[in-house]
């Protein structure tokens, strides 16, 4: 039960300093977070696609305090797609974005001449009208290049305003895929709803410390929702992505992709860069497309520690290092 543990700790401050400062830390970051810099991804991305794996891209940092640290997400963003656009790999390449990151966590700046809320959404509180601001030109931009943008999802007191979110991006930008997570009780509502024609949805286990009113807390119960909600996904409209590295639940994947008459680009499998690459390129010359989720940036702490805490076997992977080589 280490987990919510480590998830505890990536919300640290003191864990942060502790772990950061440790000599080894950035080699075994580095298996996963593999640049700080767009300029330093870019090999990466050549690298992979020229393998015949597709990509998506996260620019890693949650903890934005002030618009202007929105804005200079969005900034990251738009550089990244300008890349994208110079190496020709629009179609194979999207965006996954965090909308703490554009600013959903902070107070709204927009204020009407009467004092009350302005814009789109007054039922939402904080930041929710900046992140929209911040992440629309997003995707224009990635609409532009020929690829899309997935919003993530985050703790499930965000969720709201993210589906909102992707709801008004969809009106223009119908492409725009959203992320649900298994253990929530909420997500097989959710993935009803969204299993319709044109969506994008990637399915994940869930990476966030819930509390046991919102989320099942056993492994077993969260599989068991998964391929429930999967099922669900794979018999609609819609384009499901299978966020996994347990191969009982990629093998199910497959079976409920067949029993649904999908044909192999009717839906993709995506894992987390540095985690299984082998599998990454099996299921690739099978035929599958295969999405890399890889991430970069200089704020990679909490990003860092869900990982720990998904799989024992990354904390192992980090205590051994820490030991031979701290």
């Amino acid at each position: 039960m280490l987990g919510p543990v480590i998830l505890a700790a990536s919300r640290s401050d003191r864990m942060r300093r502790l772990i950061s400062a440790a000599p080894v830390t950035k080699q075994v970051v580095d298996r996963f977070i593999p640049g700080e810099t767009v300029t330093d991804i870019v090999p990466i991305i050549e690298d992979l696609t020229a393998k015949g794996l597709e990509l998506t891209m996260d620019v890693v940092g949650e903890d934005i305090t002030t618009p202007e640290q929105a804005t200079a997400a969005r900034d990251a963003y738009l550089a990244l797609i300008d890349h994208i656009e110079d190496l020709d790999l629009g179609p194979r390449v999207e965006m996954s974005v965090k909308l703490s990151m554009f600013g959903q966590a902070l107070p709204s700046p927009a204020t009407a001449l009467n004092g009350e809320p302005s814009g789109l959404a007054p039922a939402f509180n904080g930041g929710h009208e900046l992140a929209l601001a911040n992440v629309r030109p997003v995707v224009e931009a990635a609409a532009a290049i020929g690829t899309t943008v997935t919003l993530d999802a985050e703790d499930h007191t965000t969720l709201d305003s993210m589906f909102a979110i992707h709801e008004e991006l969809r009106k223009d930008f119908p492409q725009t895929g959203c992320v649900i997570q298994a253990y929530l009780f909420r997500t097989e509502a959710d993935a009803r709803r969204l299993a319709a024609a044109g969506s994008r949805v990637r399915l994940v286990k869930g990476a966030y410390k819930e509390p046991a009113e919102v989320a099942h807390q056993n492994k077993h119960e969260i599989d068991k929702a998964y391929v429930r909600i999967l099922k669900t996904l794979m018999e609609g409209d819609g384009y499901p992505m299978i966020g996994s590295h347990d191969p009982r639940l990629i093998s199910i994947g497959q079976e409920l992709a067949r029993t649904a008459g999908r044909k192999l680009d009717e839906y993709e499998f995506q894992m987390l860069y540095g985690i299984r690459g082998d599998e990454h390129l099996r299921l690739a010359a099978e035929g599958h497309r295969m999405r890399v989720y890889t991430a970069y940036g200089t704020d990679w702490y909490g990003y860092f520690m869900r990982r720990l805490a998904e799989k024992p076997a990354n904390l192992r992977f980090f205590l051994r290092s820490m030991v031979s080589k701290g």
